[in-house]
């Protein structure tokens, strides 16, 4: 089985209400099953690496939007700059300027997400609450004229405390709503909350997200 039918439909339907995006992570999982996917209507695909993405990209269908999901080296951006759709975890300013000089070299305007550090984890990568709104306010952002910053994007703390993801979640819906509300020039552009993987997708839904990001509940276990 290259991907679990009923569990993709259950998740289309559960998404519908609220709007949002699935991005399916289809990291380690072969070409075939996201062309499987890809043929019952799934466009949108996440990958961690870019060896792997280049791969995959190369024998599949051009209609497919390759999210970039993973941490991105600043040396890796001018391999997918070409194509493409959403960098997901921008998390310094550096890889901001690095995919700026590749959308320039490319004539392309590349969408990105800012991700915000909002789980307890040291592990995860991130701008804090206080970095995010400095970042905004920076010259340096505003001058930005190849990327553009389509929203925010947090992963939630890995617990079975349901409370705590929701607070972590809930945190990053009420920044994204304040620098749109107090930066409305800067974020004009402001369009995509992602937060929600298998595990606690359906509490991002609740909180705001209007993207999520699922691999396992289709594919199955790595």
């Amino acid at each position: 089985m290259l991907f679990n039918s009923e569990n993709y439909r259950s998740i289309l339907k559960e998404l519908r209400p609220y709007g949002a995006t699935l991005v399916a992570v289809s990291k380690t999982k072969s070409a075939e099953a996201v062309a499987a996917l890809h043929e019952n209507g799934q466009d949108d695909f996440g990958e961690n690496y870019v060896q792997e993405l280049e791969e995959k990209r190369n024998s599949l269908p051009e209609t497919i939007r390759w999210h970039f999901i993973g941490h991105l080296q600043s040396n890796k951006v001018k391999i997918i700059a070409p194509y493409v759709h959403l960098i997901h975890a921008i998390d310094s300013m550096k890889l901001l300027k690095e995919i700026e000089k590749q959308g320039r070299k490319n004539s392309r305007i590349i969408q990105c997400l800012l991700q915000v550090h909002i789980a307890e984890e040291e592990s995860k990568f991130g701008f804090s609450f206080e970095e995010t709104r400095e970042l905004i306010q920076s010259d340096e952002f505003r001058n930005l004229k190849f990327t553009q910053t389509a929203g925010l994007m947090g992963m939630a703390t890995f617990t079975d405390d349901e409370n705590k993801i929701r607070r972590e979640f809930r945190s990053l819906r009420d920044l994204y709503d304040k620098l749109q509300n107090d930066y409305p020039e800067v974020c004009k552009h402001f369009n995509v909350l992602s937060m929600g993987m298998s595990s606690d997708y359906k509490i991002a839904l609740e909180e705001g997200s209007n993207m999520v990001r699922i691999g396992t509940s289709i594919f199955g276990e790595r």
